[in-house]
């Protein structure tokens, strides 16, 4: 899987939203050491902000699909160009990504700009703190 293939990917699953009322598609894919691809896209409700972002869409199929270490996320949005997460999802995000995983942004054609999860969320809970 080339950087190319999760750029793609998080295309394909971004054509898969379900937006009416932002009228905002996003889509997001997370690659995993072993080489497994979980996509998502942005799923809104009427009772809109309680829909799900592309993030936290992927992640549950990640979470349900076993999981696995990851090494690579791509976030992709139809109208803005290097979409980075929100804060919600940074933090879902670190839940389950080392933070030297790396986190990549888009424009319409491709990455366009990479950091590492350290540099999205400097300062995340830290959940280490939970289970002592």
């Amino acid at each position: 899987m080339t950087l190319d293939d999760l750029f793609s990917a998080a295309r394909e699953a971004m054509a898969k939203t379900h937006s009416p009322y932002s009228k905002f598609p996003v889509g997001a894919a997370i690659l995993t050491e072993d080489g497994r691809v979980f996509t998502g896209a942005n799923i809104e409700v009427v009772s809109f902000p309680e829909g799900w972002c592309a993030e936290t869409s992927a992640l549950s199929h990640y979470v349900m699909g076993g999981g696995g270490r990851i090494t690579d996320i791509c976030v992709t949005a139809e109208r803005l160009d290097e979409c980075t997460p929100c804060g919600g999802c940074r933090q879902r995000l670190a839940e389950f990504a080392p933070p030297d995983a790396r986190v990549h942004l888009t424009d319409q054609a491709g990455i366009t700009k990479t950091m590492t999860m350290a540099d999205l969320l400097p300062l995340g809970f830290k959940t280490e703190i939970l289970s002592t």
